[in-house]
């Protein structure tokens, strides 16, 4: 397999070149909404926080256009059996956290987790760093298409639960959606799918996602979902 730091002859690099047209919605959106727009935690302005990144891989199964997540091992510290983007910390050797640091992060975060083939994922835009409060985490959001799909599944189980797929259309399944409740009272967009409860960070950017891409439908925004008092 050829690991993330083999491509393009060692540089990390976003193209739009080749994507299908479906995707025109999201690349736009990736290129004008603001942080605010997709969440209320934005970074600390005195700079603090650990940098991270997020892979949001769009890919093309059975049912049309899916999203690759994974779910958490419960064993682990923070957002412990979760589902999530694969992702997590920068690394020295990823290179710069405001160039291509987060492209590579992204890459090597989901080939751990997901066993993905990174010369596979064509990345095609970032979106603006957004705030985990919970855990400290400074997080880029990276988009790719899967040109090129690669057998998933779960690499460590100390690390990760289950590696799923999810098609677009389940997402914006209005049936699908519900607002999630936090034991703390925070309330935050949720969506039950392949036999999962989306919630939390990944929820948010989704949710962000689907309306900025014009593909969101109404949805009774009263379901309520509580959440766990681990959660």
């Amino acid at each position: 397999m050829m690991r993330a730091g083999d491509i393009r002859g060692g540089r990390a690099t976003l193209s739009q070149e080749g994507l299908p047209s479906w995707l025109d919605p999201v690349v736009r959106a990736a290129e004008t909404v603001a942080p605010g727009q997709l969440s209320r935690f934005l970074p600390p302005a005195n700079g603090s926080g650990r940098q991270s990144a997020v892979l949001i891989l769009f890919g093309e199964g059975a049912y049309g256009p899916e999203l690759l997540l994974m779910e958490r091992s419960a064993a682990l510290r923070s957002h412990a059996g979760q589902p999530a983007f694969p992702g997590g910390a920068l690394d020295p050797e990823d290179g710069d956290p405001l160039a291509d640091g987060p492209l590579w992060a992204a890459l090597r975060e989901a080939e751990e987790e997901t066993g993905l083939d990174p010369a596979g994922v064509q990345l095609f835009g970032v979106l603006p760093k957004l705030y985990i409060p919970v855990s400290g985490f400074v997080v880029t959001p990276v988009l790719g298409w899967w040109r090129v799909p690669s057998p998933v599944g779960v690499v460590d189980p100390n690390e990760t639960a289950r590696v799923f797929t999810v098609p677009v259309a389940d997402l914006t399944d209005p049936g699908n959606r519900a607002t999630a409740v936090h034991p703390s009272g925070h309330q935050g967009p949720a969506f039950l799918v392949e036999s999962a409860l989306v919630w939390g960070f990944t929820a948010g950017v989704i949710d962000r996602l689907l309306h900025y891409a014009g593909w969101e439908r109404p949805w009774d925004r009263d379901k309520r979902v509580p959440l766990d008092q681990r959660s």
